[in-house]
């Protein structure tokens, strides 16, 4: 006797593993938008699920054709790209979606930013004209406001932190406790006093820090547990943390560069205009250096 047969769909059925969504396949991606967002105020506490969601709803708002994945369960095709942890505020947040229609950037960013919510602002947004936008984002600038830390104090903590060779602390992971160094991926750490038009009728410091994208990422809380490492400074309360530019990190020049200048360098030139009328320039990349 042989084997088992496998038995035959019954007449109108098709054979497992070879199901199809009814209906059209999605109309195919003809532009890509890159944007860059915030989270502000109180919408730092937002996570990135909590980001995503209130996004899709701001794409419905704002009729935007958006391109869809294939499959029984579609989804708007959105690209993020290396999210902020929650709690932490962020002027740099990145992402990418594709439109089934041609659309004006500036345009979109208008229409996007009004259905967002407060907080959470478009505050650029680029036709994607080059490819790797997530390899271009290599380093984080970070700004740690440490209420109740005199700056001397902060500056001492620091000369300590830059000094060692490594630095290392520990994090619970979801896999249990895992220790790593920071020192590493630390490519710059400055203490200053607050800005002149920022007050304070306290001691406060704020602290200016680089950090390179390694694997495993090194958050701005974990150079913090390291300074308490090596210098034992532990602020009274929670420091507010936010994150000023993430970019490529120029090594020469210790700048993070504006991820989305590429893709503006490589847009065609415009056409010229009539005479006596001013000629608008693009913005130009920007970058920040310690």
């Amino acid at each position: 006797m042989g084997g088992a047969h496998r038995a035959r769909p019954a007449r109108g059925e098709e054979p497992l593993g070879k199901r199809q969504p009814e209906g059209p396949p999605p109309a195919p991606a003809v532009q890509r938008i890159r944007l860059r967002y915030t989270k502000r105020g109180r919408l730092r506490f937002t996570s990135h699920r909590d980001f995503q969601r209130a996004f899709e709803r701001a794409l419905r708002r704002a009729e935007v054709p958006m391109a869809y994945s294939a499959g029984f369960t579609p989804h708007p095709k959105v690209s993020y790209a290396n999210a902020a942890p929650t709690g932490t505020g962020s002027e740099a947040e990145y992402l990418e979606i594709a439109l089934t229609e041609h659309r004006d950037p500036a345009t979109l960013l208008a229409l996007l930013d009004e259905s967002l919510p407060t907080g959470l602002d478009i505050t650029d947004a680029v036709e994607a004209r080059t490819s790797g936008l997530a390899d271009r984002l290599t380093a984080s600038v970070w700004e740690m406001r440490l209420d109740g830390v005199p700056v001397e104090d902060a500056e001492k903590a620091v000369e300590a932190f830059l000094a060692a060779e490594t630095v290392e602390v520990q994090r619970r992971t979801k896999n249990g406790m895992r220790t790593f160094d920071t020192r590493g991926a630390v490519a710059g750490l400055q203490a200053l006093p607050p800005q002149a038009d920022r007050p304070v009728d306290k001691p406060c410091a704020i602290l200016r820090l680089v950090v390179r994208h390694l694997t495993p990422a090194v958050r701005p809380d974990d150079v913090l547990s390291g300074l308490r490492a090596v210098a034992d400074l532990a602020p009274p309360v929670p420091a507010a943390v936010t994150r000023l530019a993430q970019g490529l990190f120029d090594e020469e020049s210790g700048t993070v560069t504006d991820p989305l200048a590429p893709d503006r360098e490589a847009a065609p030139a415009a056409p010229p205009k009539a005479a006596g009328t001013a000629s608008a320039t693009a913005p130009e990349g920007t970058s920040l250096a310690l």
